[in-house]
């Protein structure tokens, strides 16, 4: 049984969503992941409707379990980068068929509920 910290998973399946879920980090996950390494601003401009608050705390938590480098510069004003580690790269492929799971979703079953009404 995978245990991530404190909390102990059923499998391996639980244990990833609870890493790459929630409404927001798979959000963070795409763009870096599609774009390349990015500042605070920047992600949160490419999210619409994520508070400062939250970005933070989800890439904190990315970056807690290896899936999101942050990278601080010693310059004034600080500058900070964030960017795909070799795990968080690793999740690509599997986002990339969940988009093209969701794009056939909404062209063959939702737009044929519409038709339909």
């Amino acid at each position: 049984m995978p245990n991530l910290g404190q909390k102990a998973f059923n499998c391996e399946k639980e244990l990833t969503l609870a890493i790459i879920g929630g409404k927001w980090k798979m959000l963070v996950l795409w763009h870096l992941g599609k774009e390349g390494t990015k500042r605070f601003g920047e992600l949160k401009n490419l999210i619409p409707g994520i508070t400062q608050r939250m970005l933070v705390n989800q890439l904190r938590e990315l970056e807690d379990h290896l899936i999101v480098h942050r990278e601080v510069y010693p310059v004034v004003p600080p500058k900070v980068e964030y960017s795909l580690t070799e795990h968080g790269r690793s999740l690509m492929p599997i986002l990339e068929s969940m988009y093209e799971w969701g794009k056939d979703y909404i062209e063959n079953v939702l737009e044929d509920q519409t038709d339909d009404l």
